[in-house]
């Protein structure tokens, strides 16, 4: 791959500060979104430059674009807790970077002339469809909590259709040590108590958020389209709970209580689908492979590291 000149956005997320030093220590010439004097100093030290922007400010946008090959927009917004997953009001900043955002950064892409635009969506908008494997030709079924997903990715189609390259990488559930979501479920574990709704038999679809960074970086040489960013083996909610109590050194948690899944309503159907979702287009087309072939192989490293942490 040639050197590059790329603009992230989200760089202070997850997946961004992953992929930023990664991309900075494969030689591109990178450029990140930074917002406070912390987040500039952590870019310079990874090697990358801070420009300030806001995606709801064209003009800012026109400005951190110019000169840029490539534009990695992984920008979101999540609920602060998995207690406000459940209020839809916490999700309308999500939606409007979703929505507004990615289009006002397509825009100025397409007008500075930036060859390759990569957005992130989430792979589990798929209907439910038991043991059948998924791939990207599975019609979508959105939810209110994640409609706004179909707003980002037509932005990347529209940068597709103006003769560039967009690319749409469809995260699967993230997982790793700093994920607070992980965090609060991993006690919920711990107190017996699974955290996420379904039958046993159910499969779920996961990437770590390692894997993430790396099919982003791969997203850079791939061509336009959608692709899904997934392990290599779903696994069903009963091994997905089984493997995590054993890395934690805990019984296997009780099943999601029924009462539960009436609280939760649309979100608590979205939750329950069995989603055998397949990363074979991305592979195919790239010598992108997941460090983790699944949960089970990924959640002793996470509970090493997040011991680690606590040891600190």
């Amino acid at each position: 791959m040639s050197t590059l000149k790329i603009l992230v956005t989200g760089a202070s997320g997850v997946v961004g500060r992953r992929l930023v030093p990664a991309l900075a220590g494969a030689g591109h010439q990178v450029r990140a979104v930074a917002r406070t004097e912390a987040q500039r100093e952590t870019l310079a030290r990874v090697g990358a430059a801070s420009v300030s922007a806001d995606l709801f400010d064209p003009r800012s946008l026109r400005r951190a674009t110019v000169g840029c090959d490539a534009v990695i927009n992984l920008a979101t917004h999540m609920p602060s807790s998995s207690t406000q997953l459940l209020r839809r009001s916490a999700w309308k900043e999500n939606d409007r970077i979703r929505a507004v955002g990615s289009a006002n950064l397509v825009d100025a892409a397409l007008a500075e002339g930036v060859g390759r635009f990569v957005q992130e969506s989430f792979a589990p908008v798929y209907p439910d469809r038991g043991d059948d494997w998924i791939d990207e030709q599975t019609p979508l079924r959105t939810a209110p909590y994640n409609r706004s997903i179909l707003d980002a990715e037509n932005s990347a189609a529209r940068f597709s259709a103006g003769g560039r390259t967009g690319v749409v990488l469809r995260f699967a559930g993230f997982y790793g040590p700093d994920s607070r979501f992980l965090r609060e479920a991993i006690g919920h574990v711990r107190h017996g108590r699974a955290f996420l709704p379904g039958s046993p038999g159910a499969y779920v679809s996961s990437i770590s958020h390692d894997d993430a960074a790396s099919a982003a970086a791969a997203a850079l040489n791939v061509p336009a389209g959608v692709y899904n960013v997934v392990d290599d083996e779903p696994v069903t909610r009963r091994d997905y709970f089984e493997s995590l109590a054993q890395a934690l050194g805990v019984p296997a948690p009780r099943p999601f209580p029924v009462w539960m899944k009436l609280l939760l309503g649309s979100l608590s159907e979205l939750l329950s689908r069995s989603l055998r979702i397949s990363n074979l287009k991305l592979r195919s087309v790239s010598a992108w492979e997941p460090k983790y072939r699944s949960v089970r192989e990924g959640w002793p490293s996470v509970v090493a590291a997040l011991r680690r942490v606590a040891a600190a």
